[in-house]
């Protein structure tokens, strides 16, 4: 099911269509008007002011009808707002003919009754005639009688309501129920479709049954729109839903309809950017992201392109990925894509020089753990020891803010990966504690919906190609967020922070990757097991059963967000300091038996496997 389909008539069209129309209208209200005034027999003195002042008349009030949106509007569709336009825009041109009347009296015949009826009679058939269009336009898209899809909508609120309007106007589909949680709706009406309990009533197979169910309920929880799906795709009906809260702010409408995804029933939403706190803090100022292309990456770059800035620099050493991200936000903000290894030093230090940023996100990293397992070389060189350099040169340029990106794997680490982050986490300590004008901030969080490499796309590969789809370990279980909440949190962060703030964003509960699983196999229309099946193989080398976002000498305290926490630890200690950095010089270009014994010398609790 896509967007509902609108009018084939050009706007050309509807605008010639509704300037005859209102023209007919207007000149038949003027007629009725003194008509009723003078119980249709119209002095010859007020018949010569119709045809001397009210043909100039009827132009203005044209005029006024389209500065109040009048002829912008789609003909089969006619509202309250649509009314108020038309009231406040007819009525002053009414109030206005009154005024004028007072002083052109004396030379022509006027009368304040048939003025007043004039107004009256013209917004009366106005909106007489609009809605004829409209109930028209409902009842020759309503004709095919059982051709018709037959829609149960949940959700009983303004954006089921919408959503009802719009199928019963547009056609081809017909409302003929709404489910909704609210025991006090049940048993009335919206739109006059019936709302007949909760949805669990599809159950019993009670009247009427429907062919297909929409989902309105943008801001239920996940765990609510989760039992819904469940019960839905337990009945064989096909299920869609409308844009999250967060999509309907973007602008996408109500009846954008999309099939019901794993984002939906996980309950993950965006993060509002839009506060005055957020924007003055951004406002102005040139940013810096690493990584750019990647998955966090490139979604901190969109929602920063709405903030106002100065200027956004765009660094990857992707080709493919940066120019993807760039042609996206070029659109919204003054953006500068550059081709760039953040191990490149010099580069990089003349790009500091050149566009003084006063805000760097370090979003640039390796994360595979089965890969870094067998280079953990390259993890130090990149997760490490780039931190560290690009660290220094923010240091050396004056940037103000420097968020560091971290993982829950850095929490007890297991694995190389996590080894490197969690080091990483400490170098920014020790940067902070040596900084006097630079905010070093970290945040860390746990997994992304959809980022590359993650579980869910490899889940939806599995599912197209038929099964089976693999799952590491029956009691596995991870922290899951969406991509847009975990890049929001990390923009409120740089705005929170203060020099040396370590954050955590509130990841909710673990989700079992059995369930997930399972959980997007019923999505996709199969069944867990008999159409999809699903094998268990053993963990890959430094992955954990389950991962942990904090660990146990870490105390958490709350911050003015509710879903961030700032780490509370000991005070950094520094007398390793000099230590780490002289052998991370020294191991810079040295192999991987000397990165492993770095990681498991400075990183306290990580062993090889």
């Amino acid at each position: 099911m896509t967007a509902i389909r609108q009018p084939n008539l050009s706007r050309n069209q509807r605008y010639g269509i509704l300037l005859i129309v209102y023209a007919i209208v207007l000149v038949g209200a003027t007629s009725l008007a003194y008509g009723l005034r003078f119980d249709f027999v119209v002095p010859i003195e007020h018949q010569r002011t119709v045809q001397q002042v009210w043909i100039w008349v009827w132009p203005i009030k044209l005029i006024a009808l389209a500065l109040t949106g009048q002829f912008s509007s789609l003909l089969s569709f006619f509202s309250i707002p649509d009314l108020k336009r038309l009231s406040v825009g007819l009525g002053a041109v009414t109030v206005g003919l009154l005024i004028v009347w007072s002083f052109i009296d004396g030379v022509y015949e006027m009368s304040r009754a048939a003025i007043l009826l004039d107004g009256i009679v013209a917004i009366l058939g106005i909106s007489m005639t609009r809605l004829a269009f409209r109930l028209i336009r409902q009842g020759t898209s309503s004709t095919g009688g059982a051709n018709l899809k037959r829609i149960g909508i949940v959700g009983a609120g303004a954006a089921g309501a919408a959503l009802a309007r719009e199928f019963q106007i547009e056609g081809g589909m017909q409302p003929v129920a709404f489910y909704d949680d609210v025991t006090r709706k049940h048993g009335t009406q919206v739109h006059g479709v019936p709302v007949v309990g909760s949805v669990e009533v599809l159950q019993n197979g009670e009247e009427p049954p429907v062919d297909e169910i929409v989902i309105a309920m943008p801001s239920a929880p996940g765990e609510r729109v989760r039992e819904i799906t469940n019960l839905i795709q337990n009945l064989k009906i096909r299920c869609h839903t409308v844009p999250a809260l967060s999509q309907l702010a973007q602008g996408q409408v109500v009846t954008a309809l999309r099939p019901v995804d794993i984002n939906d029933v996980l309950g993950r939403e965006a993060v509002d950017l839009n506060t005055n706190e957020l924007v003055g803090f951004f406002m102005g100022k040139t940013v810096l992201v690493t990584g750019a292309g990647g998955s966090i990456g490139s979604e901190l770059c969109r929602q920063l392109a709405n903030l106002n800035l100065n200027r956004l620099i765009l660094i990857d050493r992707s080709e493919a990925h940066l120019f993807e991200i760039h042609a996206e936000v070029a659109r919204k903000a003054k953006s500068v894509p550059l081709l760039l290894d953040v191990l490149d030093k010099d580069v990089f230090k003349e790009l500091l020089q050149e566009y003084q940023p006063e805000v760097i996100f370090h979003a640039a990293a390796f994360k595979h753990v089965a890969l870094l397992e067998d280079q953990p070389a390259m993890a130090v060189r990149n997760n490490v020891w780039a931190t560290h350099l690009l660290a220094s040169l923010a240091a050396e340029h004056g940037v103000e803010f420097f968020v560091h990106i971290s993982t829950d794997k850095a929490v007890d680490p297991s694995s190389v990966m996590g080894a490197s982050k969690r080091l990483a986490e400490r170098l920014i300590e020790g940067h902070a504690f040596a900084s006097e004008g630079v905010h070093f901030i970290s945040v860390r969080f746990g997994n992304v919906l959809g980022s590359s490499g993650s579980v869910v796309p490899i889940f939806q590969k599995q599912i197209e190609e038929g099964g089976p789809v693999t799952v590491r370990g029956e009691t596995v279980s991870r922290f899951f967020m969406s991509i847009p909440e975990a890049a929001g949190l990390v923009i409120t962060s740089a705005a929170l922070g203060v020099n040396g703030d370590q954050f955590i964003l509130d990841m909710g509960s673990p989700v079992r990757i059995a369930d997930l699983a399972e959980q997007m196999i019923r999505l996709s229309g199969k069944t867990p097991g008999k159409e999809i099946a699903i094998e268990f193989s053993e963990l890959l080398p430094g992955e954990k059963v389950h991962e942990a976002l904090n660990s146990a000498d870490e105390e958490l305290t709350d911050t003015p967000h509710p879903k961030i926490k700032r780490i509370e630890q000991a005070n950094f200690q520094d007398s390793e300091w000099d230590i780490l950095l002289s052998e991370l010089e020294e191991a810079r270009e040295q192999g991987d038996d000397c990165a492993l014994r770095i990681l498991m010398k400075f990183v306290p609790g990580f062993r090889s496997k």
